[in-house]
């Protein structure tokens, strides 16, 4: 740092030295600035302006206070009409009755000989005490006359030792390990705790390595189904396997989900699962790169888009963003309330909304001059800049929406899909071997496509374990 007085004497004796410490000077308090506001952006993210997660945000609310992005539906709150509701009702022919006997009235009158007119009945429904019931299979004997052969009769399939789980024993394991998430000591606990079984890890891991196997068909059927679908969503996230980072792969519809686990996160996983390389449709995702790669329709996820716009005009004021922040949400409702597709001229109105829009944000963020030296890589944009390129360059695949009515506004379904897992990473903590990773993506696929098939997901488990899964409809 110079001192006034040696800057006044650089002044005198050489001023193109202090025209350079000047320039340096403005060159770092220029890259200090920027710094600063990196930081700043950093710092003014969460989860409602951003792709953070939530469980980012800490104990602080995040100012200013979230607004949904949801409108309100105007129906008053609780059960809409024709909602069928549930309650507990009476059954017919219960399991157990227990009579209660009137001996005398209030009146002192002994009622012990006197004819029953009627019963008043309440009913409590209880869970029966838990218990594993043993079968046992005695095969008979028998020493042949004619020859003197010992023959015995044979034991039913899968019964194998002299003692062993029966197949809903095993389903019960691999459900409450992969639907539930419980660590294998706690299911252990639980099994001792309701039932006294003595069950070990090893017992545990045997049911999901004999169900991984089993659902070997129901994997490459589902693949299939998915790669011929007309709208698939996809999605990925970290997961840490033997202390090292993997990724989470999903691929799903409405009623069916794939999921796997591979060291990388690009097109050499999606290669390897190879369900997007053979899809045709629209793939919905969240712009990152490599979807771009494959040869089919796209599909960005409006919701990312929306938290982006947030961001920029609360923290940096941008008016555009605004605009296009609520002309997406409108678009939006307007295409909801379509039962057909748009047509040209239905079209027309909400395009020429969009690119003036773009065309303000551009005025606003205007792109720098090309630097009359050349320099290496891409010059910096800002957010601002980045996002219109990404408005303007992907049109077609931000309002895939617009053309076409069938397609998703946002990509929540995969989200939705993934989520659940993150929170077996967060109670479970990482998988301990791949092969253990593995295990668990293709059981949990198995699971959550039977329950958007609104199938009974402990039954279909243990068909799993017994060698027969439900296979999804090619048709």
């Amino acid at each position: 740092m110079f001192t006034r007085e040696q800057l006044l004497n650089i002044a005198k004796i050489n001023p193109e030295i202090l025209v350079d410490i000047i320039l340096s000077l403005q060159e770092q308090v220029q890259i200090l600035t920027q710094r600063v506001a990196q930081l700043e952006e950093q710092i003014n993210k969460n989860s409602q302006n951003s792709s953070k997660p939530p469980s980012s945000d800490g104990m602080k609310k995040p100012k200013p206070k979230p607004k949904s992005l949801r409108k309100k539906s105007g129906k008053k709150p609780g059960g809409q009409k024709g909602h069928e509701g549930k309650t507990l009702e009476k059954v017919e022919k219960p399991d157990f009755i227990t009579s209660l006997s009137v001996t005398s009235c209030s009146c002192c009158t002994d009622l012990s000989d006197v004819p029953v007119s009627g019963y008043d009945s309440r009913q409590v429904f209880e869970l029966p005490e838990p218990k594993l019931e043993v079968t046992e299979f005695q095969s008979e004997i028998k020493e042949c006359p004619n020859c003197g052969k010992i023959v015995k009769a044979e034991f039913p399939d899968g019964v194998n030792a002299p003692v062993q789980y029966g197949p809903r024993v095993r389903g019960m394991l691999v459900y409450m390990q992969n639907q539930h998430f419980l660590p294998a000591d706690r299911l252990k606990q639980l099994m001792s705790d309701l039932y006294g079984a003595p069950i070990s890890v090893a017992t545990i891991l045997d049911a999901s390595a004999r169900c991984y196997k089993n659902l070997d068909n129901f994997e490459k059927t589902l693949i299939g189904v998915l790669s011929d679908s007309n709208l698939l969503n996809a999605d990925e996230s970290g997961a840490r396997v033997l202390n090292k980072l993997f990724w989470l792969h999903s691929a799903s519809t409405t009623s069916s989900t794939f999921y796997g686990i591979h060291e990388k996160r690009g097109t050499i996983a999606m290669n390897h699962f190879n369900i997007i390389p053979n899809f045709k449709g629209y793939l919905i995702h969240d712009f990152w790169k490599p979807y771009l790669n494959y040869d089919c329709k796209h599909g960005l996820c409006n919701a990312h888009h929306l938290r982006e716009l947030v961001f920029l005009f609360e923290q940096q004021n941008q008016t555009w963003a605004k605009k296009m922040f609520d002309l997406l949400l409108d678009m939006n409702d307007f295409v909801g309330e379509q039962s057909k597709q748009l047509t040209t001229e239905q079209k027309e109105p909400w395009l020429k909304k969009y690119r003036k829009i773009i065309s303000d944000g551009w005025e606003t963020n205007p792109l720098p001059k090309k630097p009359t030296k050349k320099k290496r890589g891409r010059t910096a944009k800002t957010k601002s800049q980045n996002l219109l390129t990404r408005f303007v360059d992907f049109e077609d695949s931000v309002l895939a929406f617009l053309h076409d009515i069938n397609v998703p506004f946002t990509n929540n379904l995969a989200e939705q899909d993934i989520r659940m897992i993150k929170v077996k990473l967060k109670i479970s903590g990482c998988f301990r071997t791949i092969q253990g990773a593995k295990y668990f993506a293709r059981i949990r696929s198995y699971l959550s496509t039977a329950r958007k098939q609104e199938k009974n997901i402990l039954e279909e488990i243990t068909n799993a374990i017994l060698g027969k899964p439900f296979l999804i409809n090619t048709a």
